[in-house]
């Protein structure tokens, strides 16, 4: 919106600010009111709906993050440090467009480069945000980095990570708010040894949300003022949800800007979390609660408030090793799934999509497989979605069909 030429003398200019900034949201909140009502009459009932893989691109190393570009390049981040671009038109680039392999602690089969991101004005600045576990102890890592210049990496946040190599998290993105959010493990190993998720002293078991348009003292960053422990006591200001054990994929709904996040169950469960942009600092749980179930006692706080996840699935005995957190569907080309979150585990390939209901509480089934170890789902710029294949190295485009249940229907999951 161009800034108005002359205002009313009676009205101050700040009110004027915030009458106009309250129209424009109001607008805004209308307009996708309008759009989620259109297509909530087009939707079609979970059960009813199947997703097919096409594979688009082979000969990835470790793909292990995808994101959307405005121009329709998607890019996969490589676990190696490289990074690579697909178009649809002209297929996979034949050599990667950032290379930070120099930076990247490989060591074990969880460190890496694991997230990928671009700025909201990427269009005109180039520039990517990126996470990584650095060399040479696998400190986590997040940056921002201009593409193909891998030379001017600015360095903005760290966690030390060096006992275990695995529980990482990893995923970036920008919300509606403008900041950035990024995912931390718990430390690794198992069970939590340095009690990290219920530990408001450090980002481990952690999502963070700053402001990386600004600077903040000695800081390449700012903390937002509503973050929920800015004046908390012994707490990182950086923290918006805890009680996470390895938050490997977390989407933001562009719609609603609300989180979805897969965390990584320790072998009971795998779990789903949904946290709207209100809910920030709440307790997912671990390592209280594995899930819903609890976990161990001794994390668990008198009269602790315990966000629930809205989907789980069984780890033990089961197929199931993994959940790959994915994203909802916003696009255009299948209207019966729109608003429907798509996740998956990356050792069954199972397809969970999960949907507010109307009403309240959450519908899910199951709804098919993805191909062979699935990293990460995206979006391309038009909200279709991708798939990576790790060992295999795919990049698979993902659709879906709509099929009649058989007699009786499908049942849920949950």
């Amino acid at each position: 919106m161009s800034r108005p030429r002359c205002r009313p003398a009676a009205m101050p200019a700040g009110l004027l600010i915030l009458a106009l900034s309250a129209l424009l949201l109001t607008s805004v909140s209308e307009a996708g009111t309008a759009a989620a009502g259109t297509s909530h009459t087009l939707r079609a009932p979970l059960a009813e709906l199947t997703v097919v893989s096409e594979r688009v691109a082979s000969g990835l190393q470790r793909p292990i993050a995808i994101t959307g570009l405005p121009d329709g390049r998607m890019l996969i981040a490589e676990k190696d440090g490289t990074v690579r671009a697909y178009h649809p038109t002209t297929g996979l680039a034949a050599e990667p467009v950032l290379d930070l392999t120099a930076r990247i602690d490989t060591s074990d089969n969880e460190r890496g480069l694991l997230g990928i991101t671009p700025a909201p004005n990427f269009a005109r600045t180039g520039i990517l945000y990126v996470a990584y576990t650095s060399l040479p102890a696998g400190a986590l890592t997040l940056a921002r980095v201009p593409i193909g210049a891998p030379e001017r990496v600015q360095v903005l946040l760290t966690q030390e990570h060096a006992e275990y190599g695995n529980h990482n998290g990893g995923q970036v993105a920008f919300g509606r708010d403008g900041y950035l959010y990024w995912s931390l493990g718990d430390g690794g190993h198992a069970n939590d040894p340095f009690k990290s998720g219920q530990n408001l002293g450090t980002l481990l078991g952690k999502i963070v949300r700053i402001d990386v348009s600004r600077t903040c003292g000695p800081k390449p960053y700012c903390v937002p003022f509503d973050n929920p422990f800015v004046r908390a006591a012994g707490a990182r200001p950086e923290i918006w949800l805890y009680g996470l054990r390895n938050p490997w994929r977390f989407s933001i709904d562009p719609v609603d800007g609300s989180l979805w996040i897969g965390d990584v169950g320790q072998g009971l469960v795998e779990e789903i979390n949904h946290i709207r942009p209100w809910q920030g600092g709440a307790n997912l749980g671990w390592s209280c609660r594995e899930g819903t179930p609890v976990f161990d006692p001794q994390q668990c706080r008198p009269g602790g408030r315990y966000t629930d996840p809205v989907f789980e699935y069984e780890h033990f005995l089961t197929e199931n090793c993994s959940v790959i957190g994915g994203v909802v569907y916003r696009g255009s080309v299948t209207p019966e799934a729109w608003g429907t979150y798509v996740a998956s585990d990356y050792c069954s390939t199972l397809v969970f999509a999960v949907r507010p209901k109307p009403g309240g509480g959450y519908e899910s089934a199951t709804i098919g497989n993805f191909p062979t170890q699935p990293t990460a789902i995206g979006t391309d710029v038009r909200g279709e979605l991708y798939v990576l294949s790790d060992l295999p190295g795919w990049l698979n485009r993902v659709r879906f069909e709509r099929v009649q249940p058989a007699s009786g229907g499908q049942p849920a999951n949950r």
